[in-house]
């Protein structure tokens, strides 16, 4: 039994995270955890998938989509794409359960004060947005059943783009971003719980509560080894793609499991912490990129009729006008008739860049329009079009304003550190003697 006993400082670090057999290997890792590096990995490979898909060897893309593998005995002989977003995914979504727990017990979301701002914006960051996509498919019951598509924000997506262009931008700006898409991200998962389950199951869902449950024990006891872990979190992930749940949620459900702080006192991270920094290569070089290869992958031919479909517009305008206006309004009413305010090194133009960042829906959306029309329906490639080009208006206009505020911020850092006499005191200083 691999338990974290007493370890402090540094050392302790190093017991937890590991020095690595392979140098190599560590420093990949360490990269893969940088969000820059996240979001570029992602883009890249949605944009793999399109230059593919419309090339004239798009048959080959559509082959290795289709590609089926897994035991059928237990029902588990599905396609190429269908792991990726059933079971790469899954990944994603148990280090986004850490993440989430994380910030409940030890984060923002623990102080009712600090959270209120972040989380109102989430919540009218998705009714906006569902509400506008409803409207433009009044008319359209096909597209009905699309609502929550455009109500989610890709979290890794919106901050490696903060991360690229938010160098001078105050810090207080990523926490305000982070915790609303944490929210975000748990509502959605309820919506793919509730919402998106056609047929249930019970006793396949009763019964993956048996290895969440020793999966529980074990990690609360601060066992750590993956030879007893995986097995379970893989038996878990079966019985509850077996019950008609999508198989992600089983992800979400053990990383609710891991406790956050550590049971003895004394510094250093905890078992949450530790299976985060384990998994986020995985999830943000991988699993990540992989569901957006398989998933992004749509013709040139079909955007021309897409932009004039209902689907389209309704995501288009979901995540690009009703998030910034769901997101900027929420955010203002509240403060303006409770006693919650913003940082005060956050101005309302910063909150409008971070409301039309919100509008990058990219994983969460295209899953969503996934559970909602099924893959390869009529609406599939509407979805795929209408998420992408959201995704991208979302990101450019977000970092118009937010680089012009990135520019303003950087004059102020500017003018505090400028020593026109060089006597090693800044002019601002100067003024105030």
């Amino acid at each position: 039994m691999d338990n974290d006993a007493h370890p402090s400082g540094q050392d302790a670090r190093v017991r937890l995270f590991g020095r690595g057999s392979w140098p190599e290997a560590r420093r990949i890792g360490d990269i893969l955890r940088l969000e820059t590096v996240g979001g570029v990995l992602l883009a890249v490979a949605a944009a793999a998938a399109l230059v593919w898909v419309n090339s004239p060897w798009r048959s080959g893309y559509e082959w290795l989509s289709e590609l089926r593998i897994g035991p059928s005995a237990l029902h588990l002989d599905l396609t190429l794409a269908q792991w990726a977003a059933d079971g790469l995914l899954a990944i994603f979504f148990f280090v986004a359960g850490l993440e989430l727990k994380r910030e409940f017990v030890a984060g923002d979301l623990r102080d009712v004060r600090r959270a209120v701002l972040p989380v109102a914006a989430a919540v009218g960051g998705m009714a906006v947005p569902a509400l506008l996509y409803t409207a433009v498919n009044a008319g359209s019951p096909d597209g009905s059943a699309g609502w929550a598509i455009p109500t989610a924000t890709d979290i890794a997506f919106a901050l490696a783009v903060l991360a690229l262009i938010g160098t001078h931008l105050p810090s207080a700006l990523r926490t305000f971003l982070l915790t609303l898409a944490v929210v975000d991200d748990l509502i959605a998962i309820v919506l793919i719980a509730v919402v998106y389950t056609d047929t249930l199951s019970p006793l396949p869902l009763l019964l993956a509560l048996a290895p969440i449950a020793v999966f529980a024990v074990l990690v609360q006891r601060r066992v750590r080894s993956w030879w007893l872990l995986l097995p379970l979190a893989v038996l878990a992930w079966v019985l509850v793609h077996a019950s008609g749940v999508h198989a992600t949620v089983a992800g979400v459900l053990l990383g609710f499991t891991v406790p956050v702080r550590r049971r003895a006192a004394g510094p250093g991270p905890g078992l949450a912490e530790h299976f985060e920094h384990r998994w986020r290569p995985l999830s943000a070089g991988v699993a990540v990129p992989v569901f957006a290869f398989f998933a992004a992958g749509v013709s040139v031919s079909d955007a021309g009729g897409a932009l004039g479909r209902p689907v389209t517009l309704g995501i288009i305008a979901g995540l690009v006008a009703g998030k910034a206006i769901g997101v900027f309004g929420a955010t203002f009413l509240v403060q303006r008739f409770t006693r919650a305010s913003l940082a005060e090194s956050i101005g309302w133009w910063d909150v409008l860049g971070l409301a039309l960042l919100g509008g990058i829906g990219f994983t969460v959306s295209l899953l969503i329009g996934e559970l909602a029309f099924g893959a390869g329906s009529a609406q599939d490639a509407d979805v795929r079009i209408g998420v992408l080009a959201a995704s991208v208006t979302a990101a450019v206009l977000a970092t118009l304003v937010l680089r012009i505020r990135n520019g303003v911020y950087r004059r102020l850092c500017d003018d505090e550190r400028r020593d026109t006499d060089e006597d090693g005191i800044p002019d601002v200083y100067q003024h105030e003697r």
